[in-house]
Parts: C-alpha cells; sequence; structure tokens
C-alpha cells in the first residue's frame, strides 16, 4: 500500500510539473530521494510521463486528429507542421540515447539543484531582456494557436530542438528549455508553450519505448512493481491535464519570471537540504 500511495504523490508532482518550465523529472528525483523510493533505471520516473503526454493527446485530440488528415489530404500547413516537429524531435533524441548511462549518474538532487537555479537565471534573463511582442494580447486558445504554429519555420523548430537538448541535463526542465529556445527563435509565449506541449509527444514517447525496452527487466523491481506504474500514469495524466489548460491560459496574459523564481528559489532548498543530510 505505500508503494502505490507513494506513486499517487509521484504521479501528481509528475502531472503538475511536466509542463511548467520548472522540471518535473528534477521534482521526481528530489521526492523520491525524501520518500525513499528506489528507482531503477529512472525507469518510474521515465514510463509516468507517458500519462502526462496521454492528457497533452487528449487536450488537442481534435487538433491531432486535424492535422493528420490534413497530411493524408497533402494540406501543406499540415505536412510543415509535421516536418517541423520531427525536425524539433531529433537533436534531443540522438543525443539522448548516446548519453543516457552518463546522463543516469547526474540524476541526483545536487544536479538537480543546480540546474533549477541556473535555469531559472535564464528563464528571468529571457524574460526581461529578450523582446517580446508588445501588442500581444489575452486571446483565446484554439484559434490563435493553431494560426501562429502554422507559422514557425524549420530554422525555428530546430531551434527549439537543440534548446531541447539541454533539458536532458536532470533539473533543466524538457519544457523550460523548449519555450526558452522558441521565444529565442522569434515565438510569442503562446505559440512557445503550445509547440512546447506538441514536442513533448514524440520526445517522451520514445523516450518510454527506449527505457521500458531497455530495462524491462527491472519494472518487477520497482516498489508496487507494473500495479504503481499504472497508478502513477493514472494520476500523471489526470493533474497533466489540469495543468495543460491552466498553464496556456496562464502564458497568454503573464511571462515567466514567477516560474523563473520559483525555480532559483526551489534550487537553495534542496541545497540547503542536501546540507542537513535530509535527502542523503
Amino acid at each position: 500500500m505505500t508503494a502505490i500511495i507513494h506513486a499517487i504523490i509521484l504521479g501528481i508532482i509528475e502531472g503538475f510539473t511536466e509542463f511548467l518550465p520548472i522540471s518535473s523529472t528534477g521534482h521526481l528525483i528530489v521526492a523520491e530521494h525524501a520518500i525513499g523510493f528506489k528507482d531503477m533505471a529512472e525507469l518510474f520516473t521515465v514510463v509516468i510521463q507517458i500519462g502526462s503526454v496521454s492528457a497533452v493527446i487528449w487536450y488537442y485530440r481534435l487538433d491531432i486528429i486535424g492535422r493528420i488528415t490534413g497530411l493524408f489530404k497533402r494540406e501543406s500547413n499540415a505536412g510543415k507542421f509535421w516536418v517541423n516537429l520531427i525536425i524539433a524531435t531529433i537533436p534531443a533524441g540522438l543525443i539522448g540515447v548516446a548519453l543516457d548511462k552518463t546522463l543516469q549518474k547526474y540524476a541526483n538532487p545536487r544536479t538537480v539543484a543546480i540546474s533549477l537555479i541556473l535555469g531559472g537565471i535564464v528563464l528571468w534573463l529571457v524574460e526581461t531582456y529578450h523582446q517580446t511582442d508588445k501588442a500581444e494580447r489575452p486571446r483565446r486558445m484554439e484559434k490563435q494557436i493553431d494560426a501562429r504554429l502554422d507559422t514557425i519555420t524549420p530554422k525555428q523548430a530546430l531551434g527549439v530542438g537543440v534548446a531541447q537538448v539541454v533539458s536532458l541535463v536532470p533539473g533543466v526542465s524538457r519544457s523550460g528549455a523548449t519555450i526558452v529556445g522558441g521565444l529565442l527563435s522569434g515565438l510569442d509565449r503562446v505559440t512557445a508553450t503550445s509547440f512546447s506541449f506538441y514536442l513533448s509527444i514524440p520526445v517522451m514517447i520514445l523516450a518510454t519505448l527506449y527505457k521500458v525496452g531497455k530495462n524491462h527487466a527491472q519494472i518487477s523491481q520497482l516498489p508496487g512493481g507494473t500495479a504503481a506504474l499504472v497508478v502513477g500514469v493514472v494520476t500523471a495524466f489526470i493533474t497533466g491535464l489540469m495543468a495543460v489548460s491552466w498553464l496556456l491560459s496562464y502564458v497568454s496574459k503573464h511571462d515567466f519570471k514567477n516560474f523563473a523564481y520559483y525555480r532559483i528559489g526551489f534550487g537553495f532548498v534542496v541545497l540547503f537540504l542536501l546540507g542537513i543530510g535530509f535527502l542523503g
């Protein structure tokens, strides 16, 4: 029962933090150390992301169906969108596979704390000094996001993809890196956030398939085994759906500075907890 409760806690953390620029992996690593959850090769941490990505697929289900059917109808905008998604996925996909074992060595609270602080500073600097669209106004999400996504160029998609490589370091945040990459590539906040959501679909599915394929024998060694994984995935789906809807509404009216402050503050809290021996 304890393992199931832990899975629910971790699922809630995953769902709420996956799409915010504050690092879901970093929060999961810290939480696992705090509650004594022994993950195997980051298997649990990666697999429960399927719940979060399922939330994105459900939220955008009508748009995704439209873009898939548009591809078969040879609509130019649909083809351009999928090409951009592939371009943005390739860099992190290739480097992630090549450096998987090396990156596992850095999946610890200390690395997370440093990454949170440095990433928070970068996010603050980008929001403070980067020129954004001053004419941008609060707007309805669906129609405007679709229009802006269709204007993304392959060069901008590559910029987002390169930025995503940095998120392979625990604590950096995949959504944070891709959103910053989008802003620096010339996208507005809402479009950068939306593209980050879409980009999570291939990236997280491929990462899960890779982890499960490589470490499937270790699933039974996880606390709670398969049952805990399922509970974690379902919980992440529910909380992830809430987070996606909230964040899109938030960024249409606000910048990301509050997330930068949170990252820096939480990073120092983690360092303090390490210093007093609470996180081992």
